[in-house]
Formats: C-alpha cells, sequence, structure tokens
C-alpha cells in the first residue's frame, strides 16, 4: 500500500510520543521535508494578575526603590546580580544560569500604552494586540499566524495553535483554528477515548468551520492521529534528565507544552498562563506571596527549558502581564496597580544575559502619574519582533494594527 507523506505526519510523528519503532533516518528525513523554512514555535506565558516587576527584576542600584519599599523590597545582599545595577529576586536562582548562557533576555519598563488599571480591560487590550480597542474580537498571536509568509510554511497540523487550559485565550481566538486542552490524557475526539471533552468537541467542529485543506483531507486520520496522542498521556511521558518540574498547575502546563512540542505534532504556537500575581496585601520580601509565586514560575520555566534538549534551537519563550504594580508599597505590605513592567524572553537565538530597553528611574518626577514605573518599550514592539522571526509573520500591520511597528524599532533581541 503507498505511503500518504501526509498521513504519515499526522499519524507517524504523534506516535513517536509513545513509541520507539519508527527509525530514526526516515523519521528526520520526511519531518524535514514536511517543514519548509525556520521550522520555529512561539510559547506565550501570560502572568494575570499583573506581576511586581520591580521586585522580580530589582533595580537595586536605584536609590529611591528602598526609599519607596520600606517594608518589602529585596536587600542587595538578597539580590541575584545581574549587570550590577539590575538583579533578579532570589527566588528566581533557575533563572540565573539561562542568563549566564545568554538565552534568557529582559526588557524592563515595557508594556501597554494604555492607561487601565483595570485588570479585565487591560488584559483585553494585551491580548488583542490592540491597547485602548474593544471592539477587537480576535488576538494578536492569531493575526501572527494569519499572516505567515506561506512560501515556507505551506501545509499545517490541526495542533497549530493550542493553549493549555479550560479555554482558548483572547490571544489565540480567531480565524485560525486553536485548540485548548486542560490534560493531554483526556483529549479524545468522536467519541474514541473514555469521554469527549469540552476541548475535543471544539476540535472536532473545526473539521467544518475550517477552510484549510489539511482538516478536510485527512479527517479519519487526524482522528487516529489524536487517539494516537492520547497513548502519550503526561503520566507516562518522562522528561528528560534534570527536568524538574514544580509539582503545580503551572509546572504541569509547560510539561506538556513541552511534550507536545517534542511530539512534533507541527505546533507552531502555544499559550498558557498563571495566575496569583495582584499582590495588594502581604506581599512579602526575599520570602511570602510573591516569592513563592516566583520559585514556581522561574523553575518551571527553567525545567520546560532544560526538557526541550535539542528541540530548544527552535522555541522562542515570552512572557508578559497586563500591567505592572505601584512604585511605593501601600499601607497594607503590598502593591496596588501599577503601569509598566518586566518581559522575560528565552531561546537559543535570543540576545540574552541583559537588560533590554531604557531605564526610566525611579525619582518622583519620572514616574508615571506620580507613582507607577513609566513606559519606555510598547509591548507591541517586543511581540513584533519575535512573530516576524519565529513565525515569519510579515505583515505587522495585521498583526498589530494602528501599531506602525517596523524593524528599526525592534529592540534586536536575537
Amino acid at each position: 500500500m503507498q505511503t500518504n507523506r501526509r498521513f504519515f505526519l499526522h499519524k507517524g510523528a504523534l506516535a513517536l510520543a509513545g513509541t520507539t519503532t519508527i527509525p530514526g533516518f526516515l523519521i528526520r528525513s520526511v519531518l524535514a521535508e514536511s517543514a519548509p523554512g525556520p521550522n520555529r514555535r512561539l510559547v506565550v506565558v501570560f502572568q494575570r494578575g499583573a506581576a511586581d516587576g520591580l521586585n522580580i527584576v530589582v533595580p537595586y542600584r536605584e536609590k529611591n526603590y528602598y526609599a519607596m519599599r520600606p517594608g518589602i523590597a529585596i536587600p542587595p545582599d538578597k539580590v541575584i546580580d545581574l549587570d550590577g545595577f539590575f538583579g533578579l529576586h532570589p527566588s528566581m536562582g533557575a533563572f540565573k544560569p539561562l542568563y549566564d548562557q545568554g538565552h534568557l533576555a529582559i526588557v524592563h519598563a515595557a508594556g501597554s500604552p494604555d492607561m487601565s488599571r483595570s485588570h479585565f480591560d487591560a488584559q483585553d487590550y494585551m491580548e488583542s494586540g490592540t491597547p485602548g480597542i474593544k471592539s477587537t474580537d480576535d488576538g494578536w498571536l492569531n493575526r501572527a499566524l494569519q499572516s505567515e509568509d506561506l512560501r515556507k510554511r505551506q501545509e499545517h497540523s490541526a495542533f497549530r495553535a493550542l493553549a493549555l487550559g479550560a479555554n482558548v485565550p483572547r490571544t489565540l481566538a480567531g480565524r485560525i483554528p486553536a485548540i485548548a486542552l486542560n490534560n493531554v490524557n483526556d483529549f479524545a475526539v468522536g467519541g474514541r477515548g473514555p469521554s469527549t471533552t469540552p476541548a475535543a468537541a471544539a476540535f472536532e467542529a473545526m473539521y467544518g468551520a475550517s477552510g484549510d485543506r489539511i482538516f478536510h483531507s485527512t479527517g479519519e486520520e487526524t482522528f487516529d492521529a489524536v487517539k494516537m496522542l492520547r497513548a502519550a498521556n503526561p503520566a507516562q511521558y518522562k522528561p528528560a534528565a534534570g527536568a524538574d518540574y514544580p509539582a503545580s498547575e503551572f509546572g504541569n502546563s509547560m510539561r506538556q507544552i513541552a511534550q507536545l512540542l517534542k511530539a512534533n505534532l507541527g505546533v507552531e504556537a502555544a499559550f498558557t498562563d498563571v495566575n496569583g500575581w495582584d499582590t495588594h496585601h502581604n506581599q512579602g520580601s526575599v520570602n511570602g506571596q510573591l516569592a513563592n509565586r516566583l520559585t514556581d514560575f522561574s523553575s518551571a520555566i527553567a525545567a520546560f527549558w532544560r526538557d526541550l534538549g535539542d528541540d530548544a534551537a527552535n522555541v522562542t519563550l515570552v512572557t508578559m502581564s497586563e500591567f505592572g504594580r505601584t512604585a511605593r508599597e501601600n499601607g497594607t505590605a503590598g502593591t496596588d496597580h501599577g503601569h509598566a513592567n518586566a518581559m522575560f524572553v528565552l531561546g537559543a537565538d535570543v540576545k540574552g544575559g541583559k537588560v533590554h530597553g531604557r531605564w526610566p528611574g525611579l525619582a518622583h518626577e519620572q514616574l508615571n502619574e506620580g507613582r507607577d514605573l513609566a513606559l519606555t518599550t510598547d509591548y507591541r514592539q517586543v511581540l513584533g519582533e519575535l512573530v516576524t522571526r519565529t513565525l515569519c509573520a510579515n505583515n505587522l500591520e495585521l498583526v498589530f494594527p494602528g501599531a506602525k511597528l517596523t524593524p528599526s524599532r525592534f529592540l534586536h533581541l536575537a
């Protein structure tokens, strides 16, 4: 019987996650044929709740930092030094080797130019990629997939865009079909598993709604492929040596994203989020609420990077949060809703080992509205550069309408 190449890619490559019966040379040759262009993937992590960038990437040589935060500032001798001015929170030791190896870059004083202090509005604006415009009903990452250079990506997997979670987030909403799943092991399609989940139902519905030829030409084969995917459940998956994921919801999400990327499913864009950053009360300093969240956050991402192994060469990860927090601590040993923040960019080709962006300072006259870290880098400048380099998204006006992004505005992170 003649072998259909696309059938192999959907059926055989998925089976790689659970078997070792396919010869390595055949896998490599067929996958190479199927992936013209850079074959890079973008992973997006959203820190929901407005993370405190000033205690995450600490400007410990800025004297006003300590004057404004007498109870929650990170002492200079506890900071993990980065460049003599900035340092990481001491709970983020897992990030230091990535920074030293040149894989991890930081963009400080970054964020949305919109001035909203509403979690809902600010998250919505960041995910839509159109700050201040409520009428946008799709997400920047979906539009980035729409604007790919088709000369480089001619066929797409059913797993092209996915989110770890109960629902497809606004970031991935739009014309390109995307799936959301809480757990790979629970994923079933067409009654072919123990239960049909909402994620599976949405996946099945894509076959009728999508105009992408791959959904119509390989329907039954892709159902079988999903069945094989289920055989590679996270409970049986063995991360690479030294990839110690924290036993948390976020750790599990990062573990599953690594599993899906390593299984060669054709994932181009993956999204997950992590909650718990809204630290109005008892934020803590070296220890406490924020410190615990940062341990989980940094350890999960570091384990993900180690788990990828050679696959990390084609993966870029970026983090963001809807806004930062006030420069001054409040009366309940916490911080309130602020403005600019810190973003992390992780990748093999990233110009890491550096804090990018222009630092605005923390003197009273340098603060936004006299209370927040001022914004000097629009987050769309960061994302625009990343989608151009990873997804070959050349129509940046489609991805971020009205932002007027050009390469001259990029930070040259890679």
